[in-house]
């Protein structure tokens, strides 16, 4: 078992790894992302049914760019670059 510095390491590599697959998700996404901000822009309750298709595209781009098999990818792309480094 590790020690708890390596725990602790493991969770902030993690949580950039996560950063990272996040912010290509909003990178890859941006012209959905627009589409919703201009649906919802100057809208308060209304939003839920007035831009409801433009919720769920956006959804549905962003989840294409972080779901655990993304992140998996991820943690192995990042394992290699360390290891051929070491």
């Amino acid at each position: 078992m590790g020690t708890m510095a390596e725990a602790r390491m493991q969770k902030k590599v993690e949580e950039a790894l996560r950063s990272k697959m996040k912010a290509k998700a909003l990178k890859e996404c941006d012209s959905v992302l627009a589409k919703f901000t201009d649906c919802a822009r100057g809208r308060t309750f209304s939003v839920v049914w007035a831009c409801r298709a433009q919720h769920r595209e956006m959804n549905d781009c962003l989840r294409q760019f972080t779901n655990d098999e993304v992140f998996e990818e991820y943690k192995k792309q990042y394992m290699l670059e360390t290891s051929s480094t070491s």
